[in-house]
């Protein structure tokens, strides 16, 4: 417990200053982050298959292509651009024909490094995004995963009986998710009226929070069988008694996305 709380204390000393001071440190921060985060991701298919090193480096170019993609090249201001994905497209789905027959690297190997790049490149984007936009609402999506598995760990241990899916999550029950959702929510609730917007509607606001706190929850699954399915615990041992990066933004990663595809509907 008290290397976990002092990975978490030292995790916040370093990224929260970024998050303040915003610019180009904040940019330089998320894209050495990514790095990081995308070298889990390839270690994960070196349990199966080592792919060959140029894969890796058009791996991370597509990553930064798209993490860096600017506001004016947005489609649809979902933070994507036609030069991202043909980039990506290009770069890691091309060299498939170079390797003929050999099993180094195939078509499947290409669309799971495409899928994962896409995936971390689009969530790495909008936080640069958001932080630009208005940082507080960075905070406040934090805080709806943060406070959610939270709570959810506290009353899982307290009250929990009724497990949620056993053959996902063991740890996890009914009672726990509950708790955290609707703790969590209200919290964030309170966060965003009094420091973000305090004439939005309530109602809203709720619907919002508890949409995003169940997608949170659903991207936590997703990531929990990622690693059921690769039989680990964590993606990494980069962060002590936390496991990875992944491990930490398994939730963000799709709460901040359907945030930024609400934001652009609402």
């Amino acid at each position: 417990m008290k290397k976990r709380v002092l990975s978490a204390a030292i995790l916040i000393a370093i990224f929260v200053p970024l998050i303040i001071i915003g610019g180009l440190p904040f940019k330089i921060g998320v894209g050495l982050v990514s790095i990081l985060t995308y070298k889990e991701v390839i270690d994960l298919k070196k349990r199966e298959k080592d792919l060959p090193s140029i894969i890796k480096v058009f791996g991370v170019i597509s990553l930064l292509l798209i993490i860096y993609t600017t506001k004016n090249d947005y489609i649809l201001e979902l933070g994507i651009s036609f030069k991202s994905i043909g980039a990506l497209l290009l770069l890691l789905l091309g060299p498939v024909i170079f390797y003929g027959s050999s099993e180094k690297y195939t078509s499947k190997d290409a669309f799971y490094m495409i899928g994962w790049t896409f995936l971390l490149g689009v969530f790495f984007n909008i936080l640069i995004f958001l932080v630009d936009y208005n940082v507080l609402l960075l905070v406040f999506l934090i805080l709806i995963t943060v406070l959610n598995d939270t709570f959810a760990l506290i009353f899982g241990k307290l009250i929990g009986k009724h497990k949620l899916i056993v053959n996902v999550s063991p740890g996890k029950t009914w009672e726990g998710s509950i708790c955290g959702l609707v703790l969590g929510s209200f919290v964030a609730i309170m966060f965003y009226l009094n420091l973000i917007n305090g004439s939005v509607s309530v109602i809203r606001l709720s619907l919002l929070v508890l949409f995003l706190s169940i997608i949170g929850q659903v991207g936590d699954l997703v990531f929990s069988k990622i690693k059921r399915e690769a039989k680990i615990k964590d993606f990494s041992k980069l962060i002590p008694g936390h496991g990875g990066l992944l491990d930490r933004f398994d939730s963000l990663i799709f709460v901040v996305i359907a945030f930024l595809i609400m934001f652009t509907i609402i």
